[in-house]
């Protein structure tokens, strides 16, 4: 097949404090490992991070207790068995400890051509999407996924 996808997602949450702060310290010091269990898992193509290994300190929304998480998969089952089983789940079970709910959509998913990364742009623009229309093949959940574009209806 010539024309393949990937799974861009990306997840927010709203710290309940910075970073440096001690109530913040069980979530932080889970991020390396957590990142290198992501980036060992089948399926992992691409995250967003800085040179300190995360992205805690990029700031994609006005609010600076927003965190971002930007990564890229090759499928929707491989981030389902990252996001939602062993290590990872159990941090999910303790993100009310560190972060608060954010207004709308936390998370959103959308498809882009294997070769292109994702910007902090297009992840506001999913999490917008979500928002406003609900899942779209543009940007949809984990509740109600799209599969990627079909290369079935060109031309052999």
């Amino acid at each position: 097949m010539s024309h393949r996808y990937h799974l861009a997602q990306v997840n927010i949450a709203r710290a309940r404090a910075p970073m440096d702060h001690p109530l913040m310290r069980g979530f932080v010091e889970q991020l390396a490992p957590i990142n290198a269990l992501a980036e060992a898992s089948p399926g992992f193509v691409w995250r967003l991070q800085t040179e300190e290994g995360d992205a805690t300190s990029i700031q994609a929304f006005d609010d600076p207790q927003i965190i971002v998480n930007l990564s890229l998969w090759d499928s929707l089952e491989a981030l389902r068995d990252y996001v939602y089983a062993g290590p990872h789940l159990e941090l999910l079970k303790q993100r009310k400890e560190w972060m608060e709910k954010v207004d709308g959509p936390s998370l959103a998913l959308w498809w882009l051509p294997a070769g292109q990364l994702p910007t902090l742009e297009d992840a506001r623009r999913a999490l917008q999407s979500l928002a406003e229309r609900g899942s779209t093949a543009e940007a949809f959940s984990f509740a109600r996924p799209f599969a990627a574009p079909s290369t079935q209806s060109l031309p052999a």
